[in-house]
């Protein structure tokens, strides 16, 4: 069986992996935030132009 300890104050990164961390959630944010701008889009495109008038 094998054994092994626990660092108490967890996981140290190296600078090199915070800065390869730090691009990566950069790169989801733009990805998230063009699924969000593209969703919206193909919704407004979708119900039409008579979405934007609102009824009388």
């Amino acid at each position: 069986m094998m054994s092994y300890e626990i660092d108490p104050k967890g996981v140290t990164l190296t600078p090199e992996q915070v800065r390869s961390r730090r691009l990566r959630n950069i790169a989801i944010a733009l990805v998230v935030g063009a699924l969000v701008i593209l969703f919206y889009a193909v919704t407004i495109v979708k119900l039409g132009p008579g979405v934007l008038k609102p009824p009388i």
